[in-house]
């Protein structure tokens, strides 16, 4: 049952993420590299990325693969989970897809983290779950938010209005950044707690 759900949210993870590259290359109005430079500056892509990867591993591999790596997929359930609430609380708003497009994005940021979280209910290791794996956890957004402040003060472009400092302001964005990370950090402690006090 294990390799079964794994094989389906793999399938599903890669579908979304071919999709969403060939919509994007279909609508761009800049050059190819920048195309690719910027499809990969986005969080909700690089994060269904990392679960499509997961759940790959997971398909090849003996499970259970988390024992070599404790706290992997409840690191990876937070970063899904954050593309999704961000998405419905902050940008649902900002536009209204349509066609394949609108399929395609309920995949990326509602079916998708959705899938993850059942999965982790149903297989995290939670005895391997502690506290000091958040800061573990935290490299990764960490980096991609400077890698995308960097990037952004030469091109330009970010992915995000929120984080978008010729716009806002690199104090409002820090601040904006911060209470992402106060977020990430509640929720990181919330699955950990969660987790704990599930029956394994």
């Amino acid at each position: 049952m294990r390799k079964t759900l794994a094989l389906l949210f793999c399938l599903i993870g890669w579908f979304a993420i071919i999709a969403q590259y060939y919509l994007m290359l279909k609508n761009s109005t800049v050059s190819f590299p920048e195309t690719n430079i910027r499809f990969f500056s986005y969080f909700t892509i690089l994060t269904n990325l990392i679960v499509a990867l997961y759940f790959t591993r997971q398909v090849w591999s003996n499970p259970p693969s988390e024992n070599k790596n404790p706290g992997i997929l409840t690191g990876i359930t937070v970063y899904i989970v954050i593309v999704g609430l961000v998405y419905q609380v902050i940008l649902r708003s900002t536009w209204s897809p349509t066609g394949l497009q609108k399929v395609v994005d309920e995949l990326l940021h509602s079916v998708i983290p959705v899938l993850v979280l059942i999965y982790w209910y149903l297989y995290e290791n939670t005895s391997s779950l502690n506290y000091n794996q958040i800061p573990k956890w935290s490299i990764y957004p960490l980096l991609y938010l400077c890698y995308i402040l960097i990037r952004g003060s030469f091109s330009g472009f970010y992915p995000y209005p929120f984080i978008d400092a010729d716009t806002l302001g690199l104090l409002n964005v820090i601040a904006n950044s911060i209470w992402i990370l106060i977020f990430f950090i509640g929720l990181s402690m919330l699955l950990i707690r969660l987790g704990k006090s599930v029956h394994r």
